[in-house]
């Protein structure tokens, strides 16, 4: 929920001054509304009346993905960063630290179970949103479509030459989109998924 906090002041401008130092933030992460309007008075001063403002703290879903990962981290015990930034529709967090590696799991199962609780966290603020969040760890998610790649073009050759299809490991569906797209245009093999996720598997096959 976003913070909110009401401030008497006798002007906007002042109050907008006093909540940036209560709440610690920059002017453009808050929205300003007056609730009721100051009056000066007669003279000028007699039974002058403050005005009354609301000021809340804009939610921006890269600071919700940041807070939400910081948050798991401290929760878990583990001592990392978190790096944010966003990219079109797409947030980038990256959390670096010799002790984030345990965060990964098997195959990447936790990290991909750290993005889905943060999607969730930024759709809790914006239903609507179209913002997609991808989470790494020390860059394993790079490693690790590199490795793919690697292991794709190995599996196509070995089809290749024995003409017997291959059934690989079950993947999630990241992975598949990687190996699908490495062997997109590959001149003798297809590819193909089959099962039904979780257990759901590529398959590498002799074009005829």
């Amino acid at each position: 929920m976003a913070k909110k906090i009401k401030i008497k002041s006798k002007s906007q401008e002042e109050a907008v001054k006093k909540a940036l130092l209560d709440l610690n933030v920059s002017e453009e992460d808050i929205e300003v509304v007056e609730l009721e309007a100051p009056s000066k008075g007669f003279l000028g001063f007699i039974g002058s009346k403050e005005g009354l403002y609301e000021i809340t703290v804009i939610e921006r879903e890269t600071d919700v993905a940041k807070s939400f990962i910081e948050t798991l981290l401290k929760n878990a015990k583990v001592n990392a960063d978190v790096e944010v930034k966003q990219e079109d529709n797409l947030i980038k967090v990256n959390i670096k630290g010799d002790e984030a590696a345990c965060l990964i799991g098997r195959r990447g199962d936790t990290l991909d179970s750290i993005q889905f609780l943060t999607g969730l966290a930024l759709n809790k603020i914006n239903k609507d949103s179209h913002t997609r969040v991808l989470v790494d760890i020390e860059n394993y998610r790079e490693k690790r479509e590199e490795s793919l790649i690697r292991y794709a073009n190995k599996m196509a050759r070995e089809v290749a030459k024995t003409k017997k299809t291959k059934k690989l490991d079950y993947m999630n569906p990241y992975e598949r989109r990687i190996i699908h797209s490495a062997l997109q245009n590959d001149r003798y093999v297809i590819t193909y998924s089959e099962g039904t996720d979780p257990y759901r598997r590529l398959v590498i096959e002799y074009k005829r």
